[in-house]
């Protein structure tokens, strides 16, 4: 017998971020799996509002982008709820947020199917670094409908040791909750040879958010450092609130660096591998903040770095220490410090040895460790525990 699936996510799919790389690997796996799995999200106004991806089919919810996130992110939770009522015969509705996920939680056994989710981000934690001016109050009732739909949920799967603590400091039985890591893909992401040091200026590269935990003002401080000995260039690609980009624009015009920082668009997944290849050094700065060290977090450009075969500098952290062995993977440092940063940067231009020893130790160990293809066996695992 078919068992089906909602997999219900408030995150336009497919597109740059990683949280669409994700959902598609999740999505591939549970269909090689043989589930019948139907994909909500949110429409951009682009893409079609039925589709067929990955062998899943995907209903998109309109929105009216007039409205701010959170009326939003209702509108969406009253979508799914409403499609439940209609199309009854689900065995598992799977969510990543609670903008449905309270909601589908409470009314389980209503509709009799499972219930698992998948937490990668709590907005708890993560709305105030994308809007600064948020009432605390409602942060504090987004936390306690964040514990509920936890407490409700049959099953958890996370993407860290780090995320997992945090989840059970809220009551939450340990047993209940499944670390599965982020991954890659070795069709998509192996190792190629660093391009030529002579004749051409080094570059470091970042990818992903503009979101202010990723420590990119710490880069950019950095700057100065690294070009008072050597003349390199920082590309940083990666989507951006309007807000972020200025703050960006505004520290690199303070410090001079307008011919050495370039800051590119979101680039299309498949386009990744390409940019990884043609940097130097790769980078990681994530900033010590809540989101990063109370909540965790699994971040896939650190991954896909590996994979690539570039040598990577990240911010010593646990969520990063899940992922790489300090000097042996790659070169860490103190969280925040430009000076350190700096420092382990001039390690990686002044040593060609060094950076081909870390980049192949991390290449093998992301291509054998961290694969997208273990990531779905563990999830496929989860959901037979779930239905058994």
């Amino acid at each position: 017998m078919t068992i089906r699936v909602l997999y219900t996510a408030f995150d336009v799919v497919p597109s740059p971020k990683g949280a669409s790389t994700h959902i598609l690997h999740n999505i591939r796996g549970l269909v090689n799996s043989q589930f019948d799995v139907h994909l909500f999200t949110p429409n951009d106004g682009l893409l079609p509002s039925e589709d067929i991806i990955e062998g899943a089919r995907v209903t998109r919810i309109s929105q009216d982008l007039s409205q701010n996130f959170l009326a939003r992110a209702v509108h969406f939770g009253g979508a799914v709820m409403s499609h439940l009522a209609l199309h009854p015969g689900y065995r598992v509705v799977h969510y990543r947020n609670i903008w449905d996920g309270l909601s589908v939680a409470q009314h389980k056994r209503r509709f009799g199917y499972k219930t698992l989710f998948e937490v990668n981000g709590l907005p708890s934690i993560e709305l105030k670094y994308h809007y600064p001016g948020i009432d605390f109050d409602l942060l504090s009732k987004i936390k306690e409908q964040e514990i509920a739909t936890l407490h409700l949920s049959d099953a958890i799967v996370c993407p860290s040791n780090v995320t997992r603590d945090y989840i059970a400091s809220l009551g939450l039985d340990r047993k209940l909750i499944t670390v599965i890591p982020n991954g890659v893909s070795p069709s998509d992401f192996f190792p190629s040879p660093p391009p030529a040091r002579e004749g051409r200026v080094p570059v470091l590269l970042y990818i992903g958010t503009l979101a202010d935990w990723q420590g990119l003002e710490v880069v950019i401080r950095a700057m100065p450092r690294i070009l008072a000995q050597r003349l390199v260039h920082l590309h940083i690609v990666g989507r951006g609130r309007s807000r972020q980009r200025k703050v960006l624009a505004k520290q690199i015009r303070k410090l001079g660096l307008e011919d050495h920082v370039h800051i590119q668009p979101a680039a299309a997944h498949h386009e990744i591998p390409a940019l990884i290849a043609a940097a130097d050094i790769c980078l990681a700065p994530l900033g010590l903040n809540d989101r990063n060290v109370t909540q965790g977090a699994c971040p896939i450009k650190v991954l896909e770095y590996m994979a690539a075969g570039r040598p990577l500098v990240a911010s010593n952290m646990p969520i990063v220490r899940e992922l790489v062995r300090e000097d042996v993977d790659a070169l860490l440092f103190s969280p925040n410090d430009p000076e350190d940063l700096a420092r382990q940067v001039f390690s990686l231009l002044n040593d060609v040895e060094l950076s081909r020893r870390l980049a192949k130790s991390a290449s093998e160990r992301a291509l054998t460790t961290f694969t997208w293809h273990e990531a779905q066996k563990r999830l496929a695992a989860v959901y037979k525990k779930l239905l058994s």
